[in-house]
């Protein structure tokens, strides 16, 4: 019996991890020079599909990914090495193109969200945790106040008692 579940385990997580290892990358797109498509491999591996969530053009199915693979093997073909194919790209598309996009002013605020979205949850977290008691106690009435408060108390309760008696 315990066996059986073993054995269930491990096809339920083989079968979670399967897609991880399929690659987008066609048959038709391949280079022949088994070197240049180790490299195209390697490039592709580190952009960014423009039209998925954070996946490699080299994993991603998109037509928008299929056509960046062919331009980095056609970059490949022409002779270019890795960081002038990455270039290449990067001028096209941005740096939003790259999986590790480059710390510099266009990408200050994509590498600063983290610690400013930590920083705002811990000032939110303070205001709404901060205890409901904590605000001043009320000014003790003058004389003149306490004296006029008397006044609209005893009026009150003079009127009330004439309403009652009739």
């Amino acid at each position: 019996m315990m066996d059986h579940i073993k054995r269930g385990l491990i096809v339920l997580l083989l079968a979670t991890l399967l897609p991880f290892a399929a690659h987008a990358v066609q048959p038709d797109e391949m280079l022949p020079d088994a070197a240049q498509e180790k490299r195209a491999r390697s490039i592709s591996a580190g952009l960014r599909c423009l039209v998925c969530q954070n996946q490699s053009i080299d994993d991603s199915d998109a037509p928008l990914a299929r056509d960046l693979r062919l331009i980095v093997r056609e970059r490949i073909k022409a002779g270019d090495n890795d960081a002038a194919v990455v270039d290449y790209v990067v001028a096209r598309y941005g740096d939003y193109v790259l999986l590790k996009p480059p710390f510099n002013t266009s990408t200050l605020i994509l590498w600063a969200s983290p610690l400013l979205l930590l920083l705002g949850g811990i000032w939110l977290g303070r205001k709404v945790m901060r205890p409901a008691g904590t605000a001043e106690p009320a000014a003790p009435l003058d004389a003149e106040e306490q004296a006029r408060l008397e006044e609209i108390l005893g009026r009150g309760s003079v009127e009330r008692s004439e309403k009652s008696d009739s």
